[in-house]
């Protein structure tokens, strides 16, 4: 059965170095699993990693920001570039922090037909038009499964279930009961990088330090230059409100940056949540010395399964 190494954690724990640190002990090449590191015009917010080590990375940075990127569209491409790992006897390690990907990956994804690009495009003006809370309302008399599965605020999903209930006539929750998992065959280590929560925070202001000092004000000024539709995914990425109020002089660039680095930590409390709920069977670990942690990810993965 193939081996495949899956490396999850919060924003900011250091998993793309852990997980490049690993590829190169082990022969393996990188997939990303995460849903913000994706797109090409946002590097340095989405702190997408270097390529070094000679380790070949795949899926970083090859979406355009206006662009509408599914989780389904990611497992797709994952696929394509799994059998090109493999077909060159190298070891797959993912390593991103979207939970959603990583679910897809180990359980499946249900089988909802293609939905036309016109019911998408008016899915968005519809929204774009009502706004969530009205759009919601909608919604939830079209589908109300949606009520108690999908958050109010959540305007991607939202989106997402208008489309696939106008279009198959069935709810989004109901075609998800009936995944289908074409990874069955491989065997997973689930390694959830786990840092205490004070060492994290710690991380998260070194993080967002570089960040502004590689100017991500500059990648914030084009990223606003392209008028990405206010409800596609890249939208979500963190800092980018937060900038855009400093260069619309409402604040200043120190405030910027303690609301970025505020919401940040809110969006990793919720992403623990996350993972707490759902990757119950993953093996957590953390040091805060990497070598450290390298040595104790590579024993842990050589001991109980074999590369060779």
């Amino acid at each position: 059965m193939q081996k495949i190494i899956l490396i999850a954690g919060p924003t900011g724990s250091g998993k793309s170095e852990i997980a490049l640190r690993l590829a190169k002990k082990i022969n393996g090449e990188i997939i990303n699993a995460d849903s913000m590191q994706v797109y090409k015009e946002i590097k340095i917010l989405s702190a997408r990693p270097e390529k070094i080590y000679n380790i070949t990375h795949y899926l970083y940075g090859n979406i355009s920001v206006k662009q509408n990127f599914s989780a389904g569209e990611w497992l797709k491409k994952v696929k394509l570039n799994l059998n090109k790992i493999l077909n060159k006897k190298k070891i797959p390690v993912f390593v991103g922090g979207t939970g959603l990907y990583f679910k897809l990956l180990t359980e499946g994804i249900s089988d909802i037909p293609k939905i036309p690009d016109s019911i998408r495009a008016k899915a968005r003006r519809l929204n774009k038009k009502l706004g969530n809370d009205k759009f919601y309302n909608l919604l939830i008399k079209l589908d109300p499964l949606v009520e108690n599965n999908i958050i109010q605020n959540d305007t991607h999903r939202l989106i997402r279930a208008y489309e696939v209930i106008v279009f198959t006539k069935k709810s989004l929750i109901e075609w998800q009961k009936t995944n289908k998992n074409d990874f069955s065959n491989y065997r997973f280590i689930k390694i959830y990088i786990n840092p205490e929560n004070n060492f994290l925070h710690k991380l998260l202001r070194l993080r967002l330090k570089k960040m502004f000092e590689l100017n991500a004000v500059d990648e914030v000024k084009k990223f606003y230059k392209l008028k990405v539709d206010k409800t596609l995914p890249a939208n979500k990425i963190l800092g980018l409100e937060e900038i855009k109020k400093y260069l619309d002089k409402k604040i200043s660039i120190e405030k910027a940056f303690e609301e970025t680095f505020i919401r940040t930590r809110r969006y990793v409390k919720r992403q623990r949540t996350w993972f707490r709920g759902h990757m119950k069977d993953w093996i957590s670990i953390f040091h805060p010395n990497f070598d450290i942690l390298t040595k104790k990810i590579v024993k842990l993965v050589t001991s109980s399964w074999p590369l060779n």
